[in-house]
């Protein structure tokens, strides 16, 4: 029996490209309006995981556990500036996402870390830390998409129950809540069918380098446990600051800034032609 891991080879890779193709010949004829967004995510996938791959090749043999620790911050930073984007029109939302991020993602490695569930080497570090960190960016956008959208269309509500004498906090409550369940319901979801569905990414890598199915599944329960953990922790603090940036010091529901138009065009409705 071959335990060997078969890896494909550049022309492989290059050769799988016909499945973009399928995916978009269909969003051309379905008139999506993605072809070209899915191109173009095609090949920006490709070639940075190229350079990524080249950096963490750096980090691995030279930079030891600081660079992996480093590394992280910039994908957190990074994840904050996407996540933000979802937010946009809500006050600070960068840095609101950011913090969310970075809270969650923090909290959940430095605990997995500590309690020496993890090793502490940076091959373990950078790839668990960019599952964390990944889980959270989209916890966060999720969350802050959801907090902008109430703000617009439940302002009357809201402010009417200002006047009935609630605080900020109290009025905005329910839409706090609204948007922690709408952040955290994907990662609750893929945690109850996991396994059932899919054999998640942890689990599926190891099993494909031969190793044995219950040990991967293991590895793949923390993975599940801690992206649970980090989601609702950045989602958590993100809707906190969120909060308080909405309101002025006399508890009054301040005017959402208006997304730039790079900012509608990449998250608002879909408005443009498509273009093969």
């Amino acid at each position: 029996m071959t335990t060997g891991l078969s890896v494909p080879d550049w022309g492989e890779v290059a050769a799988s490209l016909v499945l973009v193709a399928v995916a978009a010949a269909i969003a051309y004829r379905q008139r999506l309006r993605l072809t070209r967004d899915l191109i173009v995510a095609a090949v920006r996938a490709g070639i940075q995981l190229v350079a990524v791959g080249a950096v963490l090749l750096v980090v691995f043999q030279h930079a030891g556990l600081p660079g992996a620790f480093g590394w992280v911050a910039l994908m957190i930073v990074i994840a904050g500036q996407v996540a933000g984007r979802r937010g946009a029109g809500l006050p600070h939302a960068r840095g609101t996402a950011t913090a969310g991020v970075a809270a969650g993602s923090v909290i959940t490695l430095g605990t997995l870390v500590a309690l020496g569930v993890i090793s502490s080497e940076s091959r373990v570090v950078v790839p668990i830390g960019g599952m964390i960190v990944s889980g959270a960016m989209q916890a966060t956008g999720l969350a802050l998409r959801r907090l902008r959208e109430d703000a617009q269309s439940a302002r009357p509500a809201i402010e009417a129950r200002l006047s009935l004498g609630l605080s900020a906090r109290a009025a905005f409550l329910p839409h706090q809540r609204s948007a922690l369940r709408t952040a955290l319901l994907p990662a609750v979801d893929s945690t109850k069918v996991v396994g059932l569905i899919s054999l998640p990414g942890a689990m599926t890598g190891l099993i494909l380098a031969a190793v044995d199915p219950l040990t991967a599944i293991r590895y793949q329960i923390v993975v599940m446990y801690m992206l649970l953990a980090a989601t609702a922790l950045a989602a958590l603090v993100s809707t906190r600051l969120a909060e308080r940036a909405l309101f002025d010091h006399a508890h009054r529901l301040v005017p959402l800034i208006a997304p730039t138009p790079r900012t509608r065009w990449r998250y608002g409705p879909a408005n443009r032609s498509d273009h093969a």
